[in-house]
């Protein structure tokens, strides 16, 4: 299979998706400054260096200080090997030049020492301190591959390497996981008759269970026995890791428990692994069990396992257990870490809990721990999954204010977060500075800006955008090509995908179980379903196993067709193929049975996922609902609603619109199910209120997401009047309006053109501790500026630049995306001042961009 690495040249991807609309002139272009590249003085300082080192006091000669800041390691390694330096001179330079500010030696400096000490015969035991320096020294596998050049070298002049030089080559190769390379020095050791100690043989026996590679590990463990050596509590350790490493968790238990049979104590690192392992596979139960017994082997639980089991507490949706455990760290008198934190940062994003995650923030800069630019690329990566992406990029702004460098993580997720909100201009504009700062983007940023286009309905976009990175040097791989063909499948151009498939394979790049499960969802949503089995089949005979995604696909599209009989065999065929169904594919045919009014087979088949361990899901319970309420059995369908509310499955505004529907029923009035716009275009608010009345004597009182739904159902139809009244209500049952709300009244009021209503919302909203939407700010600002209320527009601008705003973003979605495109150009001249004024500028390249914008449309008026 063809392997690629996403190598690009810096500042091409995103010129080759540009948001602008004109280009630049080569007049233009060559107006902009080069950036300055510093003067080198390029005269040589070797002579006057070894001139000042043939002194008896060189290191009081005044040049030396002056000639110290030019050296590099390069220069200092010509010096050893070129001029014949007395060695007592030259281990001495070489110590005074390492304590230089900025300077380190590299293995080429190391090995000229070496050369030049060799003619002194040095005393092994110093060679060996250099040598086992040079190798500490590496910081690369290309640094370990020249160390090791010298190394094989050593013997030519007359130094042998010792066992524990070797047994550090071992080591680094052991992190870089340089594993044909350690083999091979291993073999030469047998050569050069170096016999292997218990240190050498944990180290290979280690790095081949690192890769879950047992067979390999249990072959140098024979090697180990048969030099007479005895396996210690690190040799049954790293098999334990090996075997959770190949998923087998039996075998790596049955090692945990032999080691005190085999007089081999478990410590606190072969707990912290097995633990780890358990928790990694969702076994937090077990890990929790295995966590709870290290006192009976008088181990004391550290900061690692403590980290190691918060961070599957997380992964398992038990927060409160998390939060505890961090607690309990303290009360030990333990000090949480940056990685312990961001751990428990990182478990609270994943499930939505973004105010948990930002307390815990401020609990770790409480206790002096500071954040990171893991800590912040978590947090932005949970405010974009959650769509607040110019909350996100206000965190950029600080998270630089900060000093911290995002990496190329932060710039994917904020570019993922832009394509979530549809603003593929304002993404690859990000793409720009990403390049801007020097760093360069991978398949994941490629898959995210094309999945984005064809989200955005631009195929042809995403399609030109694809072409163009290989035009321009970039390379692509098989996960580019299957976001590329999955697109254009959900946009219906199943033929352009197929054609993409076959390129693909002819690129010799190997389609995976998504490629082909993107092809048969495409299949099956333009209704051929026999070209979709027949696809299928072919994967199974290339022994490419189906996603549970795959097969749900199919069985929805065979329910479809032949109803849910068909999809039934064909969920057991998927039970017994080894695939295990999710939460999907049970409400795909719980779906099917309640079309069909069968209700009984439906409440059977929840009642079996929940004994297979996969518990309903918001979607599962409100599908059952739908049904009930279809077969007019009103009492049953409250009673489910009641039970999904106590399962903390949240309703969704589906699950509303249901309720409601069923409350119209049961008061007869008729007129309302035509569809669900139809309904919200006729219901009163009395109904709603009726409705909520009706929940609560249910024993559910209705929540801010409540009122959240029938807030924006009634926005979506500008029917204002209601959705104020509602928001009354609600402030009168002392709950807080969430940001949804506000949103969708502000947007609803800017539709109606009552501007002053909207900035009224966004005041109250900013008094509520919320931050608007630039999205908000954007429909305001151009409706204040299409109506003439300048001076108002340039006070609510003002006041925005106040609220921590990403000055790019202000630029991009106000100035350019909402003033400029509008014609209101003197306007965004205006508020391009107001930023310089409040010391809010944007970047210079988005400034550039914008005094291009800005001259475009001069030059054609």
């Amino acid at each position: 299979m063809r392997r690629s690495t996403a190598v690009i040249r810096p500042r091409l991807a995103a010129a080759a998706y540009s948001p602008t609309r004109c280009s630049s002139s080569s007049s233009n272009s060559a107006s902009i400054s080069p950036r300055e590249t510093p003067t080198v003085d390029s005269s040589d300082p070797l002579s006057e260096l070894s001139s000042v080192l043939t002194r008896s006091n060189w290191l009081d000669d005044p040049r030396l200080p002056r000639l110290a800041p030019s050296l590099t390691p390069h220069h200092v390694a010509a010096l050893l090997r070129s001029r014949p330096l007395e060695p007592r001179v030259a281990l001495g330079f070489f110590d005074w030049i390492s304590l230089r500010p900025g300077f380190r030696h590299t293995v080429d400096t190391y090995s000229s020492l070496l050369q030049t000490l060799a003619r002194a015969n040095l005393p092994p035991r110093r060679a060996e301190k250099i040598v086992i320096s040079m190798i500490k020294s590496c910081s690369s596998a290309v640094e370990i591959h020249s160390a090791l050049q010298s190394f094989k070298s050593l013997n030519q002049i007359g130094f042998f390497p010792s066992l524990r030089c070797h047994n550090f080559m071992m080591m680094k190769f052991a992190r870089f996981q340089m594993i044909a390379e350690m083999k091979d020095l291993y073999e030469q050791m047998q050569k050069d008759g170096i016999f292997p100690n218990l240190h050498t043989y944990n180290t290979i026996i280690n790095a081949h269970c690192k890769e879950g590679n047992i067979i390999e590990a249990k072959v140098y463990l024979n090697y180990l026995l048969q030099a007479g050596l005895d396996p210690d509590s690190h040799t049954y350790t790293s098999f334990i890791l090996g075997y959770c490493q190949s998923d087998d968790f039996v075998r790596a238990c049955r090692v945990f428990l032999l080691m005190p049979l085999r007089g081999c104590a478990r410590n606190e690192f072969s707990y912290t692994v097995l633990v780890h392992g358990l928790c990694e596979a969702g076994k937090v139960k077990e890990g929790l069990s295995l966590f709870s017994l290290m006192d009976n082997d008088e181990c004391s639980a550290d900061l690692h396992i403590y980290t190691v089991m918060i961070g599957g507490l997380c992964k398992l949706g038990r927060d409160v257990d998390a939060k505890m455990m961090l607690n309990e760290i303290s009360q030990k008198g333990l000090v949480p870490n940056v990685v312990t934190y961001n751990v428990l940062i990182d478990g609270y994003c994943k499930i939505g809990k973004i105010n948990d995650a930002f307390g815990v923030l401020d609990l770790m800069e409480s206790n002096g721990c500071k954040p990171n630019v893991r800590t912040y690329t978590e947090l932005i990566c949970g405010l974009c999954r959650n769509k607040k992406v110019h909350k996100a990029m206000a965190l950029l702004t600080k998270m630089l204010e900060d000093g911290l460098l995002p990496n190329q993580v932060t710039y994917t997720s904020l570019i993922q977060g832009q394509c979530m909100e549809g603003d593929t201009n304002s993404a690859f504009r990000l793409l720009s500075l990403m390049e801007e700062k020097g760093m360069v983007p991978n398949e994941w940023t490629y898959s995210v800006l094309i999945g984005g286009l064809c989200k955005g309905g631009k195929t042809e976009e995403a399609i030109s955008f694809f072409r163009s990175l290989s035009q321009n040097g970039m390379k692509v791989n098989e996960v580019v090509y299957t976001t590329l063909i999955d697109g254009l499948c959900k946009a219906e151009k199943i033929d352009i995908a197929h054609s993409l498939l076959e390129e693909m394979i002819s690129e010799e790049y190997i389609p995976d179980s998504y490629t082909y499960g993107a092809i048969i969802n495409g299949l099956c949503k333009d209704k051929k379903l026999q070209e979709a089995r027949s696809l299928f089949d072919s994967m199974l005979e290339k022994g490419i196993q189906p996603t549970v995604v795959t097969y749900t696909i199919l069985i929805d599209e065979l329910i479809t067709v032949s109803g849910s009989a068909e999809g039934a065999m064909a969920l057991e065929q998927m039970i017994s193929s080894g695939c295990k169904p999710d939460v999907f594919t049970y409400t795909v045919l719980v779906k099917s049975y309640c079309k069909e009014g069968r209700l009984e087979e439906a409440e059977s088949l929840m009642v079996q996922m929940q004994s297979n361990g996969i518990a309903p899901n918001t979607v599962t319970y409100t599908t059952y609902i739908d049904g009930l309420v279809n077969m007019g059995l009103f009492d049953q369908a409250f009673s489910t609603f009641m039970t999904m509310a106590e399962a903390a499955c949240e309703p969704i505004d589906e699950t509303y619109s249901i309720l409601l529907k069923l409350h119209l029923k049961k008061k007869q009035v008729d007129g309302y199910f035509i569809d669900a716009n139809r309904m919200w275009e006729k219901v009163s608010l009395d109904v709603v209120l009726e409705l909520f009345e009706e929940l609560a004597k249910q024993g559910f009182t209705p929540t801010v997401k409540s009122y959240s739904c029938f807030v924006k159902s009634f926005c979506k139809l500008d029917r204002l009047e209601e959705a104020k009244s509602l928001l009354f209500h609600m402030q009168e049952a002392c709950k807080v309006p969430s940001e949804d709300i506000y949103t969708s009244l502000i947007s609803c009021c800017c539709r109606l053109n009552k501007y002053l209503e909207a900035l009224a919302f966004i005041d109250s909203m900013i008094s509520c501790g919320f931050m608007p939407c630039l999205a908000s700010y954007q429909v305001l600002l151009s409706g204040l500026c299409d109506e003439g209320s300048l001076d108002e527009a340039k006070s609510v601008f003002t006041s925005l630049l106040s609220r921590g705003y990403n000055c790019d973003e202000i630029a991009w979605k106000i100035l350019i995306d909402a003033l400029l495109q509008k014609g209101h150009v003197d306007m965004c001249s205006n508020f391009l001042t107001i930023m310089e004024e409040n010391h809010c500028a944007p970047s210079p390249e988005t400034y550039d961009n914008l005094t291009k914008e800005l001259s475009c449309i001069v030059n054609d008026d």
